[in-house]
């Protein structure tokens, strides 16, 4: 019988708690998934440990946008890898590329030292990557347990050809992420053999505020502050309700 992990992406307690009720059985903790995702609070992930009993991994991220950071930037992200350590997570998420487009391997090893113990997961960065089969030799190499990855497409189902590769090389889990859905994940699995998911499950509802000032906006162009995003416990259902047809 196949083990699967269902990993919820998730950006607040209220998306865990419907996560967890929906069948996920692992948590990837992130602030601003409308932006990819970044370092979550220590009193986020406080909150969350209170309310569910599932697996945490932490987001490591520092700000939006590409993965090469500065030495300011590598200094906040060791400490806050220390940081989360402390609180009890169960793993980190991490990611840094050279300039050159290829991992920064001597900083992700630091950063494996420091996590001592937690699982370590490589996230999207690895899309980013000039050499997807190099990068994930040298991320077994260093101790890293985890790729999530969509194929180095924007979707994870245009880039099913690669997640197959890389799962045949049985050197590290490979997660697949980006698109994952109740109607596509048997599919990932027909064709990759993949038995790591990750997923949002997201939903938008619409905030409670009734009264809204129509002349001052906060929010991202094209995107209304009034639309909350949120884990549908009944979309995490969905896809657990598959995952374990294929079990069967």
């Amino acid at each position: 019988m196949k083990h699967f992990i269902l990993e919820a992406c998730i950006d607040s307690a209220e998306s865990a708690i419907n996560a967890e009720a929906g069948g996920a059985n692992r948590f990837e903790l992130c602030a601003n998934l409308i932006i990819g995702g970044t370092t979550p609070t220590p009193s986020l992930f406080k909150e969350v440990a209170k309310n569910c009993s599932t697996k945490i991994n932490v987001l490591i991220r520092p700000r939006f946008g590409d993965f090469c950071y500065t030495d300011l930037e590598f200094n906040q992200i060791k400490e806050d890898v220390k940081q989360f350590q402390k609180l009890g997570a169960n793993g980190i998420v991490i990611g840094i590329l050279k300039a050159d487009g290829t991992l920064d391997f001597d900083r992700m090893k630091e950063l494996v030292v420091l996590a001592d113990g937690m699982e370590v997961t490589l996230h999207r960065a690895f899309d980013m990557c000039t050499n997807p089969m190099e990068a994930l030799d040298r991320a077994q190499e260093i101790g890293i347990h985890t790729i999530l990855t969509s194929g180095q497409q924007n979707v994870c189902t245009d880039g099913l050809d690669l997640i197959s590769q890389l799962i045949g090389q049985n050197k590290v889990n490979i997660l697949v992420g980006s698109g994952v859905t109740a109607e596509n994940v048997a599919l990932i699995h027909e064709k990759t053999g993949a038995t790591n998911y990750h997923t949002s499950c997201k939903e938008t509802l619409n905030s409670d505020m009734i009264y809204r000032n129509p002349h001052v906006f906060m929010g991202l162009d094209g995107i209304s502050e009034y639309s909350i995003y949120r884990t549908s416990e009944s979309k995490m259902r969905e896809v657990y309700d598959n995952l374990n047809k294929i079990r069967e």
